[in-house]
């Protein structure tokens, strides 16, 4: 199996989706940043921004816990 097959296997694997969410979930430290930022600096753009910003992390980590529990749901055997 060549390392480029490996790498696409580990992105639907259980512990790439974890992966994915943590890396997704550092990112909304960003986020935070710019909108504590943004309400200090009284820059109603940027608040804009760091909203649209987090409902993209909030609709990336929902599709990532619906990954999970399909890889979850192949695991169980169905009778």
């Amino acid at each position: 199996m060549s390392a480029l097959n490996k790498a696409k296997g580990f992105k639907k694997s259980k512990t790439g989706t974890y992966l994915s969410i943590g890396t997704t979930a550092f990112g909304a430290v960003s986020v935070l940043k710019q909108a504590r930022m943004a309400r200090s600096e009284h820059d109603t753009l940027r608040l804009v921004d760091a909203v649209v910003s987090a409902a993209a992390i909030v609709t990336g980590v929902a599709l990532l816990v619906r990954e999970l529990k399909r890889l979850g749901d192949d695991d169980v055997l169905l009778g």
